[in-house]
């Protein structure tokens, strides 16, 4: 049995690479529902969303979220109103939404619901919720003129295309959640836990933030492999490198080492920063260089067999 912590698109390559080497049935997958926000009075969850998308193979390629083939007739009827049509919910997507949310409002938690979602598209990888209660990331950024002003993962990320300097980052909620049901137990009792290659601040700091997780992870640390997902000094999708320049961190693979050096006992680089290998690992962790972009199911494939392997050059 394997358990991953993931954030949404690098997780889910990495889990669908994951799902092609051992029975999808042998993974669990540990997902940040710290992005989760309400729009048009739906429950959305970005993160777990993209992954069971990305594992039913239903996910659009260009993109690495949403549906493939998708359409989007109610957006283009709703700015017609002129509403909020910023964070764009394609047709089918909005399916998903109105089923989670009536679910929800059924008293049914997120972690119940996702599991039905997940049956639903006949995914096989087992997809926890971090935790049934609500996390919610916050940023500080600059404000115009009147001092910063804190916001929301989805304005910050979407709304501002995440183009404001961030000073801080806090998890609302995260002190008082529980960690969602099965996830200690699978992190107990995995072979191997994988830290994907997502956001280390956004994506699997919020999972790390839910008390009881971190523990019980640094309690297995010699079998946690961590998949850097800085390369060659840039994030290959969203603002990760940003965020750890702006928040103090080195925006490497080193700086991605000296994050994950206490919970991790090997990090897995790319094969453009293999000239930093040796400084990975004066940060106290085992480095293991191999390709790690994910263009296509093969690579991901093969990058998921070095990391249940452990084997790659250093």
């Amino acid at each position: 049995m394997f358990a991953a912590l993931a954030g949404g698109v690098g997780a889910a390559r990495m889990l669908r690479g994951l799902a092609a080497v051992v029975p999808p049935s042998d993974i669990t997958a540990i997902v940040n529902t710290a992005d989760d926000f309400s729009l048009h009075g739906l429950a959305i969850s970005p993160d777990l969303d993209t992954v069971t998308y990305t594992l039913a193979g239903a996910v659009n390629p260009e993109t690495g979220w949403g549906l493939v083939g998708e359409s989007w007739t109610v957006m283009d009827a709703l700015e017609r109103y002129k509403g909020q049509t910023w964070f764009r919910l394609g047709d089918q997507d909005l399916a998903t939404h109105l089923y989670r949310t009536q679910r929800l409002s059924e008293g049914a938690p997120l972690s119940t619901v996702t599991a039905e979602i997940a049956a639903a598209w006949e995914v096989g990888v087992r997809l926890l919720p971090m935790s049934d209660d609500p996390v919610a990331t916050r940023f500080t950024v600059a404000g115009s003129g009147e001092g910063p002003v804190e916001i929301g993962f989805q304005d910050y990320f979407v709304a501002r295309r995440h183009s404001v300097p961030v000073t801080a980052v806090r998890f609302q909620g995260a002190a008082t959640a529980r960690p969602g049901p099965g996830v200690l137990e699978a992190l107990g009792g995995a072979e191997r836990i994988v830290i994907c290659p997502s956001n280390p601040i956004v994506s699997v700091g919020p999972v790390l933030a839910v008390p009881g997780v971190a523990d019980a992870v640094r309690d297995r640390r010699k079998d946690v492999v961590a998949v850097s997902p800085i390369v060659a000094g840039a994030a290959l999708k969203g603002p990760a490198d940003r965020l750890l320049r702006e928040l103090g961190h080195e925006a490497t693979v080193v700086g991605v080492a000296r994050l994950y050096a206490p919970l991790a006992a090997t990090l897995v680089i790319d094969t453009a920063d293999v000239d930093l290998a040796p400084a990975v690992e004066l940060e106290g962790i085992r480095c293991v260089v191999a390709p790690t972009v994910m263009s296509s199911p093969e690579a991901a494939a093969e990058l998921a067999r070095v990391v249940l392997s452990g084997s790659g050059s250093a």
